[in-house]
């Protein structure tokens, strides 16, 4: 139980008039859709969900409506707010409810989903800027949680302690104090000494730094000003700069309050699974409030990111006793699960390593239709504790925390048993779906997660059962605490997750794509970035400040898919002895303890993951997006050649998406753009403009290596004839920017990629093909009949 907030909370909540008010809500509902998309994303199907602070209540109507099943209700603390919402949205699974979102409002473990959208700042502004005030408001919220339900809070995230340098502009305005007119250097000055003005001691120390390049700090712009200051405060400013006509407003409040690893860890302390926590940052809020607006350096003089715009945790509230996340341990035995094969390629000498798991894989997909609508039952909070390891040697692009518990379709082995008995027989045990509720089965999805360093086939059934919202643990068979649970989820509710980072898993993202393709059904809004692909010649919004050229799209020569399918067979590889790699992978073994809340150990187990031994475990693949004449959209597709091709299906040949593993320096997203520019224009004489991150990072294999896969969509704006000749493969390391490329790039159209999905058994092509097709609208195939 939470004590009440300070005096004087409820009356600064409150805006002084009507036209106070009118500006507060439309700020809020100009970010809205966003808002409740990327939290959405995280909710269940049905059940009781508040929406706290709910503000215009326009956020909590769209909920309503994206969800029917839903029960949604808004809480605001002013009667005010509260009686315009009811006024404004009245549907039958929608109410608001006055309430202090701080103290207890619900009863103990009635809800099913609470959503903090931007308002525990307010919590902790007006309270006395006691950041313990949001700490307290979110114990309180767990504590109306029911077992299972999640907790998903969107605002923003303290970067932590240090100090830093900010370059602003001093000539874009004047020096005075008015807001409105002032410089963005002088209204730094004005904020410095105003920040959090409700306190008896407001602002923060700011100093001038001389405009002299001293070392690697180099001189600040023409007609900019250099400021030395903490990182927080530098953040805090560079997210209201702009947010001129209520700044009296807007310096009372203090945005920051937690860092990402408090976060978790407070998260951890209240007996929630963290199933995602990842810093946001908005495209169009970069592109035109950040880039060339500021710049951020450390006191080295190396520059620092763009901070989030936002930050979004989600936890899932488990019984008391239950595990909650994931440490590492040494292994006490040998390593005896996974083995490495060796394969060299017969034309250039060189050798490949391939790790394997003994049982090939089958991904069960059960699903279902309630009207226009297809829901699937997936395995959520799943333990996969091997997505922890080596975080430390190189942590996510993204800045997203550990998530130890994956949503995922439900995998059996597959064994000597036929795949309809095997089908029958899982789904009775993990989801209680007798055989007479299935109504039949469809072979599904069939690719290598990640063909170039790991020997896996996975297999898919789509399973049609009778209709069953069901939410009920699933049998225990990871060897832990939890085999999760097996819940109904909307479908196009996966995808938005992907779309945030918050459906790691490849496998059922892909299986829901194919699922909804088959039977023509739509995608749903794309609500990752914006892929600015313009006409072919014209200019990529966003090129240039991007970091890429500034050329318009290029006109490529399209290549049809049947073509490339109809290529001859090839076979380049023969197995070799060990002795002939040079070790490129290696098998490690860990003991992985599952921890509750208060540190103690659940379950541990052995495990054996692969990681590669000169590179990191982080991998970019890209979606390289042309025109073709007509002006039909292309993906740039490599004909290449992989020795897990050839075992499974008995040729080299296979079509993939240009990826690279990276090495472990490049720790950042920019670094990591600029590094794939080089390798593009040095192997495939490829030259890009615009790139945006095509949705979240998502994990090829789970349960057989940490790697992590980043998709980039890059608008190309130069390719090479697609009759030119490539030069040897042999020869890429030692290719310069501007050289002969060494190989070339097939233009597909997306849409015969989208429709003739089945034949891309590269798991990277195929997130890149769907989620491309996707962010841009295309239409998918014919439905197949129901």
């Amino acid at each position: 139980m939470t004590t009440r907030a300070p005096a004087g909370y409820e009356a600064d909540q409150r805006r002084d008039d009507l036209s106070a008010y009118a500006r507060y809500l439309s700020a809020m509902d100009a970010s809205m859709r966003q808002k409740v998309a990327l939290t959405a994303a995280h909710l269940l199907c049905e059940g009781r969900v508040a929406d706290m602070g709910m503000g215009s209540g326009q956020g909590s109507a769209a909920l309503a409506q994206l969800y029917p099943r839903l029960e949604v209700i808004g809480v605001d603390i002013d009667p005010t707010v509260v009686e315009l919402a009811r006024r404004a949205h009245q549907q039958p699974n929608l109410g608001f409810q006055l309430g202090d979102i701080a103290r207890t409002v619900f009863p103990p473990e009635s809800l099913d989903g609470v959503f903090d959208s931007s308002v525990l700042h307010h919590v902790t502004s007006y309270g006395g800027y006691r950041h313990a005030n949001a700490a307290d408001a979110l114990a309180a919220q767990v504590e109306q949680l029911s077992p299972g339900g999640v907790l998903v809070v969107r605002d923003f995230v303290d970067p932590g302690p240090g100090t830093v340098f900010l370059d602003v502009p001093a000539e874009d305005g004047d020096d005075g104090r008015d807001p409105r007119s002032a410089s963005t250097a002088a209204l730094l000055e004005r904020f410095a000494g105003e920040f959090r003005s409700l306190s008896p001691e407001p602002g923060f120390p700011l100093a001038r730094a001389p405009r002299e390049a001293s070392g690697a700090l180099p001189a600040p712009r023409p007609g900019w000003r250099r400021y030395q200051l903490a990182h927080k405060h530098a953040v805090e400013f560079v997210l209201r700069k702009d947010y001129r006509a209520d700044w009296e407003a807007e310096v009372k409040e203090e945005y920051t309050y937690f860092s990402q690893a408090q976060f978790e860890a407070l998260f951890a302390r209240l007996g929630l699974r963290v199933l995602s926590s990842t810093p946001l940052r908005n495209p169009w809020i970069v592109r035109n409030r950040f880039v060339g607006r500021f710049e951020l350096r450390d006191t080295t003089g190396a520059r620092l990111p763009y901070p989030p715009t936002n930050y979004l945790i989600v936890g899932e509230k488990v019984k008391a006793g239950q595990g909650v996340a994931f440490r590492l341990a040494p292994a006490e035995n040998p390593r005896q699960f996974l083995r490495i094969e060796h394969h060299q390629d017969r034309a250039t000498g060189q050798v490949f390593d391939l790790a394997a798991r003994p049982h090939p894989t089958l991904d069960i997909v059960p699903f279902f239709f309630a009207g226009e609508t297809a829901y699937v039952l997936a395995r959520t909070s799943y333990p996969r504790p091997i997505a922890r390891a080596c975080r430390e040697e190189t942590p996510p692009l993204d800045g997203s925390g550990p998530a130890d518990y994956l949503a995922e379709p439900i995998a059996v082995v597959q064994t000597e048993f036929p795949v309809g008995h095997t089908v029958e027989h899982a789904l009775e045990r993990a989801a209680g779906v007798r055989a007479a509720a299935i109504q039949r089965m469809i072979p599904g999805t069939t690719y290598y997660p990640s063909p170039g360093g790991i020997l896996e086939e996975v297999r898919s059934m789509l399973v049609e059962v009778e209709p069953t919202f069901v939410n009920a643990p699933s049998e225990n068979v990871s060897g832990f605490g939890t085999s999760g649970r097996i819940r109904a989820i909307e479908a196009r509710q996966l995808l938005r997750a992907a779309q945030v980072g918050g459906l790691p898993d490849a496998r059922l993202e892909l299986n829901v794509y194919d699922l909804l393709a088959r039977f023509g059904l739509p995608f749903g809004p794309w609500i990752g970035d914006e892929i600015p692909l313009a006409a072919a010649g014209a200019g990529a919004a966003g090129g240039a400040g991007a970091g890429g050229d500034e050329g318009g799209v290029a006109a490529v020569q399209p290549t049809s898919l049947a073509a490339l399918l109809g290529r001859p067979s090839r076979r380049r590889f023969s197995r070799v002895d060990p002795s002939a790699s040079a070790g490129f992978l290696e098998v490690r073994r860990a003991r992985f303890e599952e921890l509750t809340a208060d540190g103690g150990v659940v379950a541990a187990r052995e495990l054996e993951y692969v990681v590669p031994r000169p590179l990191g475990v982080l991998t970019v693949s890209t979606a390289l997006l042309a025109r073709a004449p007509s002006g039909e959209v292309v993906l740039g597709v490599d004909d290449h050649d992989l020795p897990a091709a050839q075992s499974f299906s008995g040729n080299s040949g296979i079509l993939v998406a240009p990826a690279w593993r990276l090495p472990r320096s490049v720790s950042a997203l920019a670094a990591a753009e600029a590094f794939v520019r080089e390798r593009l224009q040095a192997e495939y004489g490829v030259r890009v403009g615009a790139a945006v991150e095509l949705g979240g990072a998502y994990r090829p294999s789970a349960g057989l290596t940490p790697e992590l896969v980043q998709p980039l969509a890059f608008v190309v704006t130069a390719a090479p004839a697609s009759a030119e000749a490539p030069a040897s493969p042999a020869a890429v390391p030692d290719l310069a920017p501007g050289s002969a490329a060494a190989r070339r790039l097939s233009w597909v159209p997306l849409s015969e990629l989208v429709a003739g999905r089945e034949h891309l058994p590269d798991g990277h092509l195929r997130v890149a093909a769907l989620r491309a097709a996707h962010a841009l609208g295309l239409a998918i195939s014919p439905p197949h009949p129901r």
